[in-house]
């Protein structure tokens, strides 16, 4: 008998011995992403200072050779941009049930279109005006290449000249923009002297002009203004984003207007949605590899890295600073002028949804835990299964602004000082690149090479960042969360009138049941 007891009163402390266990490894699976990327970066940083305080010579060719493993995973995530671009943005603008109630969903587009746009242009803001990378000239491998100065205006007119892409298939490898070709009666005046008559050169020959580095004038000695020069187009080498998006958009709205007719195209793009973010996946879980080689050779290519350091500091305190001011500041304006009400009561209610957001760093795994928060609150069901499915697919604020952000830090890092237009083409790009992030860790990786390419930076530039990225990444991930959910009362309360008394269309179920159809359909 005493052994009987004794094996009985064993048993249960041995079932919460193996449920910690299980616990344990549920909480190391659920990081070991995010722990595997720490060790990335150190283990990175550790191998980089070792060789670069060798007595080796490092040449261009042994950086390559180190670099190698680190390209090969650049090359990955640059391969998946336009598929899971076109994908998701297609995908999701075509899943809107606008037949529920098109006024609920025109209200959902325009707070979350109008907050991803207040956000980047709060990132542009700080990072003028604190200036994070400035003071500080890297090793540019694009020195060799030649600038290219043009009109404010003409940067503006591409913008939206590649809107609108003659050939679809040709935006996703080539972007239009405008050149400016000197006329045949002037001379360039090179900075020893020498005077150079632009009709005896070749037409390649006049394409190597840089601007900013020769004076041009006409025969009788009088300075030619740029207003004065040959318009010419290029196609140069890079995708198209914003024709991408925008022709996205357009086929999602004619997908979704077709109904049923246009099931079968709708279908097979979120297959296609689905099976790249699951590439995304296998693609980021090869990232800490490649962190590793990317940031060792950014350390053996850097000169002062106490310098860099310091300047990346700045960096993620201005991305941090921005965060916090757009969730607590920006978003909290917009939410007490509709509601009439502070958001802050509804933020603390939050709190799990907000921990389970920055614990997974992954907005559409948080999406059960908002639909269950925002159900417990009040808000009308057919509400939350509609706002926050699209959210969690269009809406990453922390996103736009951390890229608007880093692009910037990135051009001031290299010294290289962007003109209006280009500061525009980075807010409108960020904003469109943030709309076709996945949902998932780290996935702004892969949209933050097209804002670099926007501003002619090399995707390189990223492993600047990313020492910081999977941290920042939980931050930005829980803004973006947290708007969903204000967002989702906020047009729960302006659509009040046309849910009362109103039958419901939805079948609730359980919110992981109704995003298990999320998925399925999106």
């Amino acid at each position: 008998m005493t052994t009987n007891h004794t094996a009985n009163h064993d048993e249960p402390q041995q079932g919460q011995a193996n449920n910690t266990n299980r616990d344990r490894r549920s909480v190391l699976g659920e990081n070991l992403l995010t722990i595997l990327t720490i060790i990335g970066v150190v283990g990175g940083t550790i191998f980089g200072l070792i060789l670069k305080k060798s007595d080796h010579n490092w040449t261009q060719r042994d950086i390559m050779y180190i670099q190698y493993p680190g390209d090969l995973f650049l090359r990955m995530l640059k391969c998946l941009i336009v598929p899971l671009l076109v994908a998701s943005i297609t995908s999701a603008i075509g899943g809107l049930d606008l037949s529920l109630s098109k006024k609920i969903a025109l209200r959902s587009i325009v707070y979350y279109f109008t907050t991803t746009v207040c956000a980047v242009i709060l990132g542009i803001i700080l990072v003028t005006v604190f200036q994070p990378g400035k003071g500080h000239k890297m090793d540019d491998k694009e020195d060799e290449k030649v600038s290219r100065d043009v009109l404010t205006a003409d940067t503006l007119l591409d913008l939206v000249r590649n809107l609108f892409p003659p050939n679809i298939v040709q935006a996703t490898m080539f972007q239009y923009r405008t050149h400016l070709e000197p006329p045949e009666n002037v001379t360039a005046e090179m900075g020893n002297g020498t005077k150079i008559k632009i009709s005896e050169l070749s037409p390649d020959e006049r394409n190597k002009f840089t601007f900013s580095k020769f004076n041009f004038t006409d025969f009788d000695g009088r300075e030619v203004p740029l207003t004065s020069f040959k318009i010419k187009g290029q196609w140069r080498e890079g995708m198209n984003v914003l024709g991408l998006v925008m022709f996205s958009v357009v086929l999602g709205a004619t997908i979704g207007k077709m109904r049923e007719r246009g099931k079968p195209i709708q279908d097979f793009l979120v297959s296609l949605s689905e099976a790249m973010m699951i590439i995304t996946r296998w693609v980021i879980w090869i990232s800490p590899i490649g962190v590793f080689f990317l940031i060792a050779a950014k350390i053996l290519e850097m000169e002062s890295l106490a310098e860099v350091i310091g300047k990346l500091g700045k960096y993620f305190i201005t991305v941090m600073f921005g965060l916090f001011v757009h969730g607590l500041g920006t978003i909290a304006i917009i939410f007490y002028i509709v509601v009439r009400k502070l958001p802050y009561g509804y933020i603390v209610k939050m709190s799990q949804v907000l921990a389970t957001a920055f614990g997974t760093g992954s907005s559409s795994a948080t999406m059960p835990i908002t639909i269950n928060c925002l159900d417990n609150m009040g808000i009308d069901p057919r509400v939350t299964r509609f706002v926050v499915p699209v959210g969690a697919t269009i809406n990453m604020d922390g996103t736009a602004l951390y890229e608007a952000v880093a692009a910037l830090f990135i051009a001031q890092l290299r010294n290289k000082a962007l003109t209006l237009g280009k500061i525009v083409a980075v807010s409108v790009t960020a904003t469109a690149a943030s709309i076709g992030a996945a949902g998932i860790p780290q996935a702004g990786l892969i949209t933050m090479v097209m804002v670099l390419d926007t501003v002619g930076l090399p995707a390189e530039d990223v492993t600047i960042i990313i020492a910081v990225d999977w941290l920042l990444d939980r931050f930005r991930t829980t803004i973006n969360v947290m708007c969903d959910a204000l967002g989702t009362i906020l047009v729960d309360h302006l659509s009040k009138g046309e849910l009362s008394g109103t039958a419901t269309k939805l079948e609730l179920g359980e919110p992981h049941e109704l995003v298990e159809l999320h998925q399925s359909k999106d």
